[in-house]
């Protein structure tokens, strides 16, 4: 008998999804603030993929928000449920492309996207967690499982529809059987060497010019060549910060700065400019996500400074379209923005295809034990390289996954834990599930003691 067949013999399939609504109080801190967003409590909408099978392997994911919503992301995620329970492990796991089709095509659910917003990250939640449970059952690191995998079969794990205009499944398998050769060599230094990180810890927009400072010194120190700074509420003031990171580092590290969608175009365009005095290597999400067109010309009005976006992109199709336009000049995938594994193996498949470098966007909850194992794919089994390509790390709540995400001297280091990193301790989903987690219902009973005074 299989090891993964259930305990009566008969196929083992998923028997529940459960969902968790987990809030950390990020904002009393200032902890990731920035110009759009002052005060982000991070957040996951936590999944866990339950089996009936013998080896008592689960699939853990989440969708990533900052706070208030979160109880929305978690109601969608359970609406998938009755679609999920039931399905065969065995058949789940040799094809994620499965439940990624016949969740993006039901027709019902579809009519609330097509394919963006709460419940795109919802379905891309589930879909990642049976990337998780696979790569468990495989007993190897997502990265890895990706990086082993036959061209063909991962070229099949993407949905063509709507791109096929910039890339067909015949230029995917070809991209992906160029990207085998040397594979092994790439595999082995990175595991000795890790992949390039950059970090953002320095520059959260409530911070003071003096622990901006200490945190841009310390970084280097560390070993990190690029750090980031949030911009976008006070001109003059982003004005003096940048020219103070700059001093505190020195000209040979890159600072890239990062707007959230703050502004207008042409106020994108005018702000940028201001700042070029002090080199800003990128300037991110400088306007809407959505505008392709308005990135096109913000990249024409700032050059040198390089634009870059993609972490509030919503799908591929909005991806292929800022490459077609040359909208970008970086380009940022997020793991838990998209439908899952399959759409950012899309989106990877079109930046390698037009030659757009992919900068991940990470840090909230959990999105730098994630992403890395993409970065670290496209650098195994993609594009072969790590060249003007750094993943965001931001040094915070690590501790509650029992993979974490580790730097050494300024790189990811390679996680060896066969799944997608993805499973936090059940000691921190006890204690920060909201609203009645340890946590959160002493700060909800202190609260309340205070009001009643």
């Amino acid at each position: 008998m299989n090891t993964h067949d259930k305990h009566d013999g008969g196929i083992a399939r998923v028997t529940d999804v459960d969902v968790i609504d987990i809030r950390f109080p990020t904002s009393r801190e200032l902890d990731g603030s920035d110009a759009m967003n002052p005060d982000p409590d991070y957040s996951a909408a936590y999944v866990i993929l339950r089996t009936d099978a013998l080896d008592g392997l689960e699939g853990h994911a989440f969708a990533f928000t900052i706070g208030r919503g979160n109880e929305v992301q978690t109601a969608a995620i359970a609406a998938l449920r009755d679609h999920v329970v039931g399905l065969p492990v065995d058949a789940l796991c040799a094809d994620p492309g499965s439940v990624s089709r016949a969740l993006n095509g039901d027709s019902q659910l579809r009519w609330l996207g097509p394919e963006k917003g709460v419940m795109h990250m919802a379905i891309g939640a589930v879909v990642n967690a049976v990337w998780d449970l696979a790569a468990k059952r495989a007993d190897k690191p997502l990265w890895k499982l990706l990086a082993d995998a036959a061209p063909e079969w991962l070229a099949d794990q993407v949905d063509y529809r709507y791109i096929e205009d910039a890339l067909s499944r015949e230029e995917a398998v070809a991209l992906l059987t160029r990207g085998k050769e040397g594979a092994g060599a790439r595999e082995e230094h990175l595991v000795a060497q890790g992949y390039p990180a950059y970090t953002t810890s320095p520059g959260w927009l409530g911070y003071s010019d003096e622990k901006l400072v200490r945190l841009a010194r310390q970084a280097v120190a560390d070993g990190f060549t690029q750090i980031k700074l949030k911009v976008g509420a006070d001109l003059a003031d982003d004005v003096r910060r940048l020219r103070t990171a700059r001093e505190a580092v020195g000209p040979d590290i890159r600072i890239a700065v990062d707007a959230n969608q703050r502004w207008n175009v042409a106020e994108a365009i005018d702000w940028t400019n201001a700042l070029a005095a002090d080199a800003p290597y990128w300037i991110e999400e400088p306007t809407s996500p959505d505008d392709i067109l308005g990135h096109a010309a913000i990249r024409k009005g700032v050059t040198p400074v390089k634009v870059a976006t993609g972490e509030h992109v919503q799908n591929r199709i909005v991806f292929k379209q800022l490459l077609q336009a040359g909208a970008i000049d970086i380009l940022q995938i997020d793991a838990a923005r998209v439908g899952g594994v399959n759409e950012n193996l899309a989106i990877l498949l079109l930046a390698m295809r037009y030659g757009v470098p992919v900068c991940p966007h990470a840090g909230g909850v959990g999105l730098c034990e994630l992403v890395r194992h993409l970065s670290m794919f496209d650098f195994v089994a993609l594009s072969g390289t790590t060249e003007d390509r750094v993943i965001e790390y931001v040094d915070h709540l690590h501790e509650h996954f029992k993979d974490p995400a580790i730097i050494a001297n300024g790189h990811y280091t390679a996680p060896l834990t066969p799944g997608f990193s993805s499973e936090m301790h059940a000691e921190s989903l006890a204690t920060y599930r909201y609203p009645d987690g340890a946590f959160w219902a002493a700060d909800l009973a202190a609260q309340e003691k205070e009001t009643n005074r």
